[in-house]
């Protein structure tokens, strides 16, 4: 499975953005949306270090609303799991 995580574009120079999400900061490769106007304030989904895709604010919003409820459902098997080693 691959996974993408939405990013904030906080400054661009060249094809190289640095982008945040959750109080992370990365360097991306724009390389890959070279054909697409990327400014800071845009969203992109950004997969092993590089840009895939442009995304709208609300699509970012969206995507880690479900990530967010994937971890938590994750978490708490987790947590469900290591209280059963222990029954």
């Amino acid at each position: 499975m691959c996974l993408g995580i939405p990013m904030e574009v906080t400054s661009v120079e060249g094809y190289i953005a640095q982008c945040s999400a959750k109080g992370i900061t990365r360097e991306v490769s724009l390389f890959m949306v070279q054909h697409e106007h990327i400014e800071p304030g845009d969203h992109v989904m950004v997969h092993v270090g590089y840009a895939i895709q442009k995304m709208s604010a609300a699509e970012a919003r969206t995507t880690w609303e479900l990530l967010d409820e994937t971890l938590a459902a994750m978490d708490a098997q987790t947590q469900q799991d290591a209280g059963s080693d222990h029954a």
